[in-house]
């Protein structure tokens, strides 16, 4: 259940009428608030105040209603905008880079924040406008009758309403400045390739050029009792069921695979568990229609590879879009060969964990990246190179002999595969990349 409300949580905030919602609820009541003190005589200072100041004279009803008319008018209209012109870059930016990407840009603060503000600004002065009464309407609200000027007018509430609009315009202007900077191919990428190496990080924190041990407890079977992505893994609460029932639990699945109903999803070994605590274990696992970035390093690996793919393609042809892809790519494998590649998922001792996942390994990394573009890359003379050179940069910052060897393999494997696929001098210069990259080695 706990994996359930967090993954509910967080897919809360990757939607775009949360905070919408949450700035409604929110201005709604602010201006009550404003409202009260209006009425309750605690902005009668700000009338006074407000005669000595000459920008700041107090409003009367019918320009006060015609202000808040037009603040309201204008912020739904602006909202709509908004909206269309978010879904429009969404469809763009999905449809150019990969439907994958769509979930980047539905998680984009500065969208959502965005259409919250103007929606927000238009409930509070939705919700002040209906309190506003001219000089001949009768008060309905006693306490209005005390007011020093003729009718009702709220004017702690319409300067709020003032400086809310201001708001609203200079968030305009940002999200005007936002949305073409925020589906550029290189922004893109770079978002991609920061939040991939913030997962290895988190994911793997331990310096070292070892791979996860694969000599792992094998026992009674957990099956799937549906079809789906596994989408979260609540190890904390697995631990915590694997400590009371004193077992050890093998994980037979990643975040990110798919499994079906009968499929396995994990093993206990080494103890007895009841049935209510299979189904709690069952529990740890959150599964859905998509795969998603949480916890699984995997999908940001594949985002990259699948923007340099369709950058290849004939019909597009754009290897420079490619190029910042195996730039980003050979940054993430560079960090990923400097780690110890066990996952962090106890709270504890990590010698003493109970979960055993499923054993991650540098080869694996290395062909989910620059194995699955290796042949698309192959096509291009400039992308070649480019590959040469990222693994190369990222081997020579690797001290792990192994695991260097693997990216020399990937650079054996290019090149063999551009033989096939380029001819004449593009060939030649490809080769003589290769060479070059080898001797970097040899001196290294």
């Amino acid at each position: 259940m706990k994996a359930e409300i967090l993954w509910a949580w967080r897919r809360l905030n990757a939607n775009y009428w949360f905070y919408p919602a949450l700035f409604a609820v929110s201005a709604l009541l602010l201006a009550f608030v404003s409202l009260w003190l209006d009425r309750s005589g605690y902005a009668d200072w700000l009338n006074n105040f407000a005669w000595k100041i000459a920008w700041l004279d107090p409003a009367r009803p019918e320009g006060a209603s015609t202000m808040l008319q037009v603040i309201a008018g204008s912020m739904i209209a602006v909202a709509s905008t908004v909206f269309s012109i978010t879904i429009v870059a969404v469809s763009y930016a999905s449809g150019t880079y990969g439907p994958r990407l769509l979930i980047n840009f539905m998680e984009d603060k500065g969208n959502q924040l965005s259409l919250a503000t103007f929606i927000g600004t238009f409930v509070f002065a939705l919700t002040v406008l209906r309190t506003v009464r001219a000089a001949d309407e009768p008060p309905t609200n006693p306490v209005d009758a005390a007011s020093s000027f003729p009718g009702f007018v709220p004017q702690l509430s319409l300067l709020l309403a003032f400086i809310l609009m201001i708001v609203s315009v200079a968030v305009l202007v940002f999200f005007l400045n936002h949305v073409p900077s925020s589906i550029r191919i290189n922004n893109v990428i770079k978002d991609i390739g920061k939040r991939l190496m913030k997962a290895v990080a988190k994911t793997y924190p331990d310096d070292g050029d070892r791979d996860a041990p694969d000599n792992r407890p094998r026992g009674r079977p957990l099956r799937a009792e549906k079809a789906g992505y596994i989408q979260l893994i609540d190890f904390g609460d697995m631990e915590k069921l694997a400590r009371e029932c004193e077992c050890e639990i093998t994980l037979m699945v990643r975040t990110g695979d798919f499994v079906h109903k009968g499929l396995p999803i994990l093993e206990i070994a080494n103890g007895s568990c009841h049935e209510g605590c299979m189904e709690e274990l069952r529990e740890c696992f959150t599964q859905g229609s998509s795969r998603t970035p949480e916890q699984d390093p995997e999908f940001l690996i594949d985002e990259l590879v699948e923007i340099g793919l369709r950058a290849l393609s004939p019909g597009i042809n754009d290897p420079f879009t490619a190029v910042t892809a195996l730039h980003w790519l050979g940054a993430a494998t560079a960090d990923l060969g400097k780690r110890r590649l066990v996952k962090d998922i106890c709270e504890g001792d990590a010698e003493d964990c109970p979960i055993h996942p499923v054993a991650d390994d540098f080869r694996h990394f290395v062909q989910r990246g620059f194995g699955a573009i290796r042949s698309a890359v192959a096509t291009s003379p400039i992308a070649s190179k480019i590959m040469l050179d990222t693994l190369r940069n990222a081997a020579l910052t690797i001290e792990g002999e192994k695991r260097r060897e693997l990216l020399l393999g990937e650079a054996a494997q290019l090149r063999e595969q551009a033989r096939l696929a380029l001819e004449g001098p593009d060939r030649r210069e490809v080769e003589d990349r290769f060479d070059a990259v080898m001797m970097d080695f040899k001196q290294a």
